[in-house]
């Protein structure tokens, strides 16, 4: 990387501020050739992390702004690092940085800048992507969950892992190097106890991927029923707006109208569906096959009834619960696993701790969750080779059962990016935005 990359890095649009950042080998002879202090220290003498003001010159005009430096390695990317904080409109900061690639730096790619901290050493590829995961967070557990990411908690478990792997790896290979020394403690029944601990440690840590993906993905809802019970009602009750039309007439709702909530700080996405029943219209019979469709890919559904009788429901591996609605209307028996009446609002609150519990269980926002499908892949790899190591011993030679602990090491190390293709590392970067 011996080139200085160069871009915007606030959002697009008008603000008070904007900022344009260069990083690379020498961001600060760029800066000498169009950054003019206020002050009597030259750019070449700037003290680093210290803001400076002063004119910013550019093709066509000045602005007056500030320039601050960053000495590598104390900054993010790693490298030396120079800031151009302007006034924020938008042909501005183009134009201040157009003046930058003019003066030769180069425009930076997608996450180029932080896809350079990670080649630098600054960052783990998992806190790259709890990064860019609480940048595009749509809920506070998001928030909380890309932060346990971000600050290498992950990270710091999976290199436990990776070490007892590394040690065992160790007492296998001194054995095979060294057979006529009769090493202490290694035997089947000692390597078997120590793989099938790290086993259990993967399956522990796997297994917050469930309500991991739930905290980045949302929570879907389906909401289902017969026409008339109430669905649509119900979904604006929940989301607290009109989203979805509210009408008498049966067949209303022939597709999906969806919304979003946030309940314990998690995401759910509520779908109403068209109401299920035989007797339907052509295009209302293709609004409940795409009812049932969603129903088979929910994580809970809400079968709405007023009392007439649920709705068949196709099978589901979804939590059911099965709500009374218009209780302001008639009274419902104990046998409902929520009575509410979307029309006056009773009951809502207790149908919305009934769908985080359903959904989430005991959710501790203090927890490290596994939020990304690649972790869980590898994870599950990782795993695998494990088991496939217990199935080995006693079968094969030391040195065979080695490869399965070495491919269980490399997997994990895929999660921290140490084994990480180049392949893996473009697809985590280019979910971030240019100037990041």
């Amino acid at each position: 990387m011996n080139d200085n990359i160069a871009a915007i890095s606030t959002a697009a649009g008008v603000g008070g501020v904007a900022i344009i950042r260069i990083s690379g080998p020498n961001p600060l002879a760029i800066a000498e050739k169009m950054f003019k202090p206020t002050g009597k220290t030259r750019v070449e003498n700037f003290t680093p992390n210290f803001m400076y003001t002063g004119k910013i010159i550019c093709d066509g005009f000045e602005d007056f702004g500030m320039c601050v430096y960053f000495k590598a390695p104390k900054s993010f990317t790693g490298e030396d690092v120079v800031e151009f904080h302007c006034h924020g409109g938008v042909q501005i900061a183009r134009g201040v940085l157009s003046e930058a690639i003019r003066l030769g730096a180069t425009a930076a790619e997608k996450g180029e800048f932080t896809k350079r901290a990670f080649v630098n050493g600054k960052l783990s590829l998992s806190s790259a992507e709890g990064m860019i995961d609480m940048i595009n967070a749509e809920s506070s557990a998001l928030v909380r969950a890309g932060n346990m990411l971000y600050s290498e908690k992950l990270t710091s478990q999976v290199r436990e892992l990776q070490s007892a792997l590394k040690d065992t790896l160790a007492e296998i290979a001194a054995n095979s190097d060294y057979p006529e020394e009769d090493l202490e403690n290694l035997n089947e029944d000692n390597i078997a106890d120590k793989i099938r601990l790290l086993s259990e440690r993967l399956e522990a840590l796997s297994s917050t991927y469930s309500c991991g993906r739930k905290i980045k993905d949302g929570v879907t809802v389906a909401i289902c029923g017969k026409p008339n019970t109430g669905k649509s009602s119900l979904l604006n009750a929940l989301l607290g707006y009109d989203k979805a039309i509210v009408s008498s007439e049966a067949g209303t709702t022939r597709d999906a109208v969806e919304g979003s909530v946030e309940l314990n700080g998690v995401k759910f996405n509520l779908i109403d569906t068209a109401g299920i029943r035989e007797c339907a219209g052509e295009v209302e019979s293709i609004g409940i096959e795409r009812a049932k469709k969603i129903l088979a890919s929910a994580d809970v559904v809400l079968s709405v009834t007023d009392g007439s009788g649920a709705a068949e429901l196709p099978e589901t591996s979804a939590e059911v619960i099965t709500v009374f609605n218009k209780c302001d209307l008639r009274k419902a028996n104990a046998s409902y696993g929520a009575v509410v009446s979307a029309k006056t609002g009773e009951g809502l609150e207790n149908l919305k701790n009934l769908l985080a519990d359903k959904a989430l269980g005991e959710l501790s926002l203090d927890k490290a969750y596994i939020i990304e499908q690649r972790h869980f892949d590898a994870l599950a790899r990782a795993n695998q080779s494990l088991n496939n190591a217990l199935e080995n011993i006693g079968v094969f030679t030391w040195d065979i059962l080695a490869i399965d602990l070495k491919e269980a090491w490399e997997a994990l190390g895929e999660i921290t990016g140490e084994t990480a293709n180049e392949s893996i590392i473009n697809t985590v970067f280019e979910k971030f935005c240019v100037g990041k």
